[in-house]
Order: C-alpha cells, then structure tokens, then sequence
C-alpha cells in the first residue's frame, strides 16, 4: 500500500466542505483543516503510486473548492 499526504489549497470558504467530501472517498484516511499556507490536509491510502496518482487528478483535483494540491509520498 503506498500512504501519502495531500496538501490542498482552497478558494475562501470551501475547507470544510472539502474536508466533508474527502471524509467520504474510501481512500482517504483522514482529512482535516488546518492552519498555515494550505487549508486542508488529506492522508490518502491506495495500494500503489499510479492509484494514488488517479485517485488526485481525477478525483481531488475536480472537488469544488481546490485550487492547487501538493503531494508528499510517504517512504516510511
């Protein structure tokens, strides 16, 4: 399984609905507001890289709200 962190940038107003919509996808683990340069952070499990790629591009990066994501894969 590869684990990696979601860091997303949202418009004014739309972390909370984007932490409610992440909350139900079956591959985020946890998603949570949070203060500092991003608004919301997504731990994402999938169970390889390409998954993991799909599950951002054509499923994150379409959440209304998200205006950029960055992404750190977990190694450990």
């Amino acid at each position: 399984m590869v684990k990696a962190y979601v860091l997303i940038e949202a418009k004014v107003g739309a972390s909370q609905g984007l932490t409610n919509a992440l909350n139900r996808n079956a591959s985020v683990v946890s998603a949570s507001r949070v203060t500092g340069p991003y608004d919301v952070i997504a731990v994402v499990q999938e169970e390889d890289l390409n998954k993991v790629h799909e599950l951002i591009t054509e499923q994150i990066h379409h959440l209304d709200g998200v205006l950029r994501t960055t992404t750190s894969v977990s190694v450990g």
